[in-house]
């Protein structure tokens, strides 16, 4: 991975202690997703699965993603498509063991769009324009739209979305439950930081076995909750924990 304060570096990555900032980071093309960005994508993906943290993504200058890169979209031919280049790298952000938090300022448009549902939380600005024009362009939205936008607001919204191409401005978007919450651009960050604040806060291994449970299959449910709650009772951590809410409440 290139370093942080390389200014040519498709993605910047700032790290902390339990967390790391991915900014996208090609103003030029208004952060268009291309095969470079999907590299680093990986890379940072096998970082964050053998050291997991929340991640906050986010692009630069104004704009989250304007949608893959279309240059060289426009060469891919149909071994490309069945490689599922920027599918397989969103997959694997949305497998990633701890939370995911997308942070959309202006275009989060395609491929963007889908980088976006790929994550557990999104939140946004007023300026925030998200949707999947694919068809427009004779393509489908092929890296998770087609199912992942359901997931989030429904089929009947979904479709009619995918279908008509049409984008939709922040307050519909939180309207629908595409994000959770709207900020100002320059509170933006600092609310993505305070979400990731509160789940610092909360035992990890419960955190990853929220995330596990949550986007397990519904045939696999309940056993799948039952056996993740079985492995945390077994932990000093949910002991100690509970030890100290009790002792607050005895002194309340």
């Amino acid at each position: 991975m290139r370093r942080f304060d390389d200014p040519d570096a498709p993605i910047l990555i700032e790290r902390f202690d339990d967390r790391v900032v991915a900014t996208l980071n090609r103003p030029a093309v208004r952060n268009a997703i291309d095969q470079a960005t999907i590299d680093e994508l990986h890379v940072l993906c096998a970082e964050l699965e053998a050291i997991p943290r929340t991640l906050i993504v986010t692009g630069g200058g104004g704009v989250f993603a304007s949608g893959a890169d279309i240059a060289e979209l426009r060469e891919r031919r149909a071994d490309d498509a069945r490689a599922g280049i920027n599918a397989r790298a969103f997959i694997r952000v949305a497998e990633l063991p701890m939370p995911v938090i997308a942070a959309i300022d202006g275009y989060a448009l395609g491929g963007g769009a889908e980088f976006a549902y790929a994550a557990d939380i999104r939140i946004a600005t007023p300026s925030a324009k998200i949707g999947n024009p694919e068809t427009g362009l004779g393509i489908i939205a092929a890296a998770g739209a087609s199912w992942r936008l359901k997931e989030i607001v429904g089929d009947a919204r979904a479709i009619e979305l995918l279908l008509t191409g049409r984008t939709v401005d922040a307050e519909e978007a939180l309207a629908i439950g595409l994000v959770s919450a709207v900020h100002p651009a320059d509170e933006l960050l600092v609310a993505a930081h305070v979400i990731a604040d509160r789940i610092a806060r909360n035992d990890r291994a419960a955190t990853i076995a929220t995330k596990r449970v949550f986007r397990a299959a519904r045939s696999d449910h309940p056993e799948v909750d039952l056996e993740a709650q079985a492995a945390l009772f077994e932990r000093p951590e949910k002991y100690r924990r509970m030890s100290e809410f009790l002792e607050r409440k005895r002194e309340r």
